[in-house]
């Protein structure tokens, strides 16, 4: 009874301290949580904050209406180029890439996600602005595919190498085609894991500063024409940050508290997605 009564204690002590690793882990998120919502939630409890556009110094009603939509533009058109490349890219790396250069592929794509976004920020100028003379929020958005281009294609390539071969036999034995195969039976069935590696790769590209510095420049005005510079919740947070206003560093925190929801409720719908994945799998 003593010899079990120690393995238990020693076991129920370990897993205290395993509780205590998470909530010290859990303290840093949570102290940002609450130190922007302390900081934002005043301006943006106020509508005209969603509605209106920047306005000088000391004018009533300022916003950052133009900073969600340009945000919203330029991850919406990086996706247009990333997500499906990158699930193409994937795919063909877990069903056909056993070739020497599958390898190479691979590990471009991460070194590529551990590049710093300030460098390909300055690739994307040297390659899309500085040629032009002209900043555009498609720079930007291209800076921002090239972001989540690796994501897709390495989450993609794990969750289509789960899918069992006994679904591919069953597709090439009834006489389809590898490549028909591969779309029509095997992406269908590693679309959670698609999906979620997908909308992690939007929760990046939606918080980058650095490549938009470079690319898309920012704007004070309403745009929705992507050939010209845009601005974005990341550049209204930078750029109010650095002012001596008091009324511009509370536009800040407000942009700040925004984008952090939209990060957040992106990443949770991506876990919630594939939650939902693992229940339905395992009922069946």
């Amino acid at each position: 009874m003593s010899r079990n009564y120690r393995r238990r204690f020693i076991s129920q002590g370990w897993l205290l301290v395993m509780y205590a690793l998470t909530v010290l882990a859990l303290i840093p998120l949570g102290l940002v949580l609450w130190f922007t919502a302390a900081r934002g939630l005043p301006p943006a409890l106020n509508l005209d904050f969603f509605t209106n556009v920047a306005r000088p110094v000391g004018v009533p009603g300022a916003g950052v209406e133009h900073a969600i939509v340009g945000t919203l533009m330029m991850v919406g058109i990086a996706s247009l180029m990333a997500i499906p490349l990158g699930v193409l890219g994937g795919i063909y790396l877990a069903e056909y890439g056993i070739a020497r250069w599958a390898a190479w592929v691979r590990l471009a794509s991460d070194v590529l996600v551990g590049t710093p976004s300030i460098a390909i920020g300055l690739f994307v100028y040297a390659f899309a602005v500085a040629p032009l003379h002209h900043y555009s929020g498609f720079a930007g958005s291209i800076a921002l595919a090239i972001l989540m281009l690796p994501i897709v294609i390495r989450t993609t390539e794990g969750a289509v190498g789960l899918i069992p071969n006994g679904l591919r036999e069953s597709g090439l034995a009834l006489g389809l085609a590898r490549w028909r195969v591969s779309l029509q039976l095997i992406l269908p069935s590693a679309a959670p894991g698609v999906i979620t590696g997908a909308l992690l790769s939007v929760a990046r590209a939606s918080g980058e500063t650095a490549p938009l510095l470079f690319t898309s420049l920012g704007n004070t005005f309403f745009s929705l024409d992507p050939t010209h510079p845009v601005q974005a919740l990341p550049l209204t947070v930078y750029q109010y940050a650095l002012t001596p206003y008091k009324s511009l560093q509370n536009q800040g925190w407000g942009a700040a508290l925004v984008l952090v929801v939209i990060v957040l409720g992106i990443n949770l719908t991506s876990r919630w997605v594939l939650r939902r994945q693992i229940a339905l799998a395992g009922q069946l």
